[in-house]
């Protein structure tokens, strides 16, 4: 799969427009792997991604990948900003901490999600910054001069995506995680629906902040135990935090992971409100159908699956293939709830 933004970023050091020693000391933050990655094998590059399925690919291509990192003094720090605006600035003003006197920020985003601003907020910081446009995406980089930084923007920048109580305290949360600032109603569909008979031990297959979990928990009393499945470890750091008055009353883990990779089981009930977005803007259908198949095969004989999604997206196939009965229990706002049963005898 493509990645104009990511082949973007690496065109300053392919054209020769900016040079970086071998050895380098590199840190790409919001890392993605691709081709393009081959010209910092050379470098002693560090790669910072809190997105399981992300981290999963830089790892399998090589690359030393961490969720965070404290380090700094870098020559170097690559980054694919999120489009979020707190959190794009928060993750520009950390690039530039993380870069020492005389290094190099290099930035990239597309045309659609924020170029623009992103070079004017670099030059902002750092007092200019040059580019380079192609794949409809723009790069900006400048080298790091003290005299130059806006202090009082950088530190005030550094804050912007820290966590936060949202939703009147009901909820600590953060910028650029989805729906940070409210309740996704999708989601409040599903869990008006989910049956006070929920029991055994459960699953909530990205989680986010917490919410489907804790209405689980606060609705089915002879539920034992909740597994949370989420990709984004910045969320499931939340979730946690969220969800941290249950622990005492039943066991919890948090599981950073790729769901579509398969799941720990096996379950006695699955609740999930899929993503059907990754990187980008292009729905990602696929996404979806792995969460369903991960449900399926993770689930006890007998098992149900509680799931809500987007009216136009096309999961009956695969519901039919996995499960042996599968009933919408609403059409309603836009969204539909399913409940899928696992077959006694396995599918």
């Amino acid at each position: 799969m493509s990645d104009p933004a990511l082949d973007t970023l690496l065109l300053p050091l392919e054209t020769g427009a900016v040079e970086l020693a071998p050895g380098a000391g590199v840190l790409f933050l919001r890392a993605r792997a691709g081709r393009a990655l081959d010209g910092l094998r050379d470098m002693e590059t560090l790669c910072v991604q809190s997105f399981a399925p992300d981290r999963d690919a830089l790892v399998k291509a090589g690359f030393r990948t961490e969720p965070e990192t404290d380090r700094d003094g870098f020559d170097a720090v690559l980054l694919l900003p999120g489009r979020q605006r707190q959190e794009a600035r928060a993750q520009l003003a950390t690039a530039v901490s993380k870069t020492r006197e005389g290094g190099l920020v290099i930035a990239c985003a597309p045309n659609t999600e924020g170029a623009k601003t992103l070079e004017s907020d670099l030059a902002d910081l750092t007092g200019g910054s040059d580019k380079l446009a192609k794949n409809k995406c723009r790069v900006v980089w400048q080298r790091i001069a003290a005299d130059s930084l806006n202090r009082d923007l950088l530190e005030s920048w550094l804050t912007l995506d820290a966590p936060r109580p949202v939703l009147d305290g009901s909820y600590i949360s953060r910028p650029g995680i989805f729906a940070w600032d409210r309740l996704d109603p999708a989601s409040q569909l599903l869990a008006g629906l989910l049956p006070e008979t929920l029991k055994g031990r459960g699953a909530d297959l990205g989680t986010g902040l917490g919410y489907l979990a804790r209405a689980v928990l606060e609705k089915a009393p002879k539920v034992t135990a909740m597994d949370l499945y989420e990709a984004e470890k910045r969320a499931l750091d939340l979730a946690e935090r969220n969800l941290a008055g249950f622990r005492g009353q039943k066991p919890m883990t948090g599981i950073w992971s790729d769901v579509t990779r398969g799941l720990e089981g096996p379950y006695d009930f699955i609740v999930s409100n899929p993503p059907f977005h990754q990187a980008g803007r292009a729905e990602r259908t696929d996404v979806g159908q792995g969460f369903i198949r991960s449900a399926a095969a993770g689930l006890r004989p007998g098992g149900e699956f509680f799931m809500v999604a987007n009216r136009h997206l096309p999961y009956e196939h695969t519901l039919g293939e996995v499960f042996a009965n599968v009933t919408q229990l609403a059409d309603e706002g836009g969204y539909k709830v399913i409940r899928a049963v696992k077959a006694k005898g396995g599918r």
